[in-house]
Formats: structure tokens, C-alpha cells, sequence
């Protein structure tokens, strides 16, 4: 049976802002907790108001590991003014642009989850450029571009270990989907079709993968 979250670790992670359906959720955190074996740390690409960190940072406490989550905290594409996935509860009153990072402070604060996520607050491949830690699992869950998929694949997918777990959300295989998914998809294909990574699970639109091989 694959690991699951307490149902107070489940609760929060329901409870939390954000875009993650529950059976992605529980896809999530069955691979978290497997790569957490590794003994490295888990990191993700993509925080928003810290829905998925939750599992991310339980299944780390569990394994004793760090996990970590980039983003800058402005919002991606999608979730700017004018489009689908706008909230306009993230928007800084003062400034009148979005700044997700306070409410995922207190996400973790309510989930009792502070203490072990480290909040890495930039863009993605500026962090990724100074990066030199391995890691057992990479989810990317950032920008929906072709630029930003790729520059976080990139950027994050060649710190995972042999035997580590790269995930990809928003993978739509559906052109209708161009705009939510395809980068997601394309990024997807290049990893499989770089024989560094085979595939392990898919769960609606979440996909992991296993490095199995050198390259990205």
C-alpha cells in the first residue's frame, strides 16, 4: 500500500489555497515518502500559498530529511489579474501586486509544519544556478510557458540523484490544453525521451518519474 498523510496532515492540505486535487495530493506524497529513503532532501518548484508543501514537508519530518520549495511569490502566468486563476486575496494592498508568500507562512503555521520547510523566495533558475546538493525528489509545479518549464526542468532535474524521483504537474497531453499544460507535457516527454528518467506512476495530471540513467 502506498504511504499515506494523517488525516490532520490530509485536513490541512484540503484546507490550504491552491489548485492540487486530493488524488494528485496522495500521488504526491506516496513519492515523497519513498524518496525521503534516500536520506536527501525534497524540494519542489512552485510553492503559491504552500497546498502541496504540506505532504512535501511531512513526508520530509518523517524521513528526518529538509524539504524545500522555490518560488518568488509574485504568481505565475495564470494567476495574474484578468485570468482564470486570479485570487485577488493574494494581492499586497499597498504594492497592488500579488504576494503569495504571507499566506503560505500561514499555512505551515497552521499545519505545524514551519520548522521543517525551508522557504527558498527567488526565481527559479537563479536558484537553481548556485544549487549543488542532490536531491531524492524535484516536483516542478512552476510557470506554464515553454520558457519557465523548461528553465525548471533545466535548472532542478539534474540535482536528482540515481534512484530519485523527478514529479511534473499540469501535464495535459491535449493541445486544447496550451496554455495549462502543454509546456508541462513537452517537458515530460523530454525527460523520458532523454533515457535519464522512466516512468513510474500517473495520476490525472501528475506524473513521476524515476532517474535511472545520466543526463537530463
Amino acid at each position: 500500500m502506498p504511504a499515506a498523510p494523517k488525516p490532520e496532515i490530509l485536513a490541512a492540505f484540503e484546507a490550504a489555497k491552491g489548485f492540487m486535487p486530493v488524488e494528485e495530493g496522495l500521488a504526491l506524497y506516496a513519492a515523497a515518502v519513498e524518496a525521503g529513503r534516500l536520506g536527501l532532501p525534497l524540494l519542489e518548484v512552485g510553492t503559491y500559498c504552500g497546498r502541496s508543501t504540506i505532504l512535501l514537508a511531512d513526508a520530509a519530518r518523517q524521513a528526518g530529511v529538509g524539504a524545500l520549495t522555490v518560488d518568488h511569490h509574485r504568481g505565475s502566468e495564470e494567476q495574474q489579474p484578468g485570468w482564470e486563476y486570479h485570487d485577488a486575496e493574494t494581492v499586497d494592498p499597498e504594492l497592488g501586486v500579488m504576494d503569495t508568500l504571507p499566506t503560505f507562512r500561514r499555512t505551515l503555521h497552521r499545519a505545524g509544519l514551519e520548522e521543517h520547510v525551508v522557504a527558498l523566495v527567488g526565481r527559479s533558475p537563479q536558484i537553481a544556478a548556485f544549487w549543488r546538493t542532490p536531491l531524492g525528489f524535484v516536483f516542478i509545479d512552476g510557470g506554464h510557458t515553454d520558457e519557465h518549464a523548461t528553465a525548471d526542468y533545466e535548472g532542478w532535474a539534474p540535482h536528482v540523484a540515481e534512484g530519485g524521483l523527478l514529479l511534473i504537474h499540469d501535464v495535459f497531453p491535449d493541445p486544447q490544453d496550451e496554455f495549462t499544460g502543454q509546456a508541462p507535457y513537452r517537458v515530460y516527454l523530454r525527460a523520458l525521451a532523454s533515457g535519464a528518467f522512466t516512468e513510474v506512476s500517473a495520476t490525472d495530471s501528475l506524473r513521476v518519474l524515476r532517474r535511472t540513467g545520466p543526463g537530463v
